[in-house]
């Protein structure tokens, strides 16, 4: 097997990283099938905390409950890339959010997202933000458990 040269790998870093703004991109744009189609078939995302929407999911189950996470937001939650940090396979975008939530209380939060990448598509994501944010409006002050 041959390695691979430098400028290949720089190449690659540079495709993934603008993947990754292109699915932030849709993800603000609330396009759910235009993101969920940037993710590999075996992909997963991992939702940092203890909140009603942290675990893990699979690319099925990201495509099934993302638009009711998005639909909570009848004007929109639009997410701007403050940062990114590309190498390879991994891609690192700091992000701040903001949108009115349908229950009328305003929803911003900070995130930091891990990409990796697997022949040009998310092969998994990890999603680090302010939980406390999630629960209170995301999550209407709910916690798992009914804590």
């Amino acid at each position: 097997m041959m390695a691979e040269s430098e400028s290949a790998f720089r190449e690659r870093t540079e495709t993934n990283r603008a993947t990754a703004l292109e699915f932030m991109a849709r993800l603000s744009a609330g396009d759910v099938e235009g993101f969920v189609a940037l993710y590999h078939p075996e992909a997963s995302l991992w939702t940092s905390g203890q909140t009603l929407i942290s675990g893990t999911y699979t690319r099925e189950q990201i495509a099934a409950s993302a638009g009711a996470v998005l639909e909570a937001f009848p004007q929109g939650l639009r997410f701007e890339v403050q940062a990114t940090t590309a190498e390879g396979d991994r891609v690192a975008v700091e992000a701040v959010s903001e949108g009115q939530h349908a229950s009328g209380q305003v929803y911003r939060n900070r995130y930091h997202f891990l990409f990796r990448f697997r022949d040009g598509q998310v092969i998994q994501l990890k999603e680090y933000m302010d939980t406390e944010a999630v629960t209170e409006v995301l999550c209407g002050g709910q916690r798992p458990g009914g804590q």
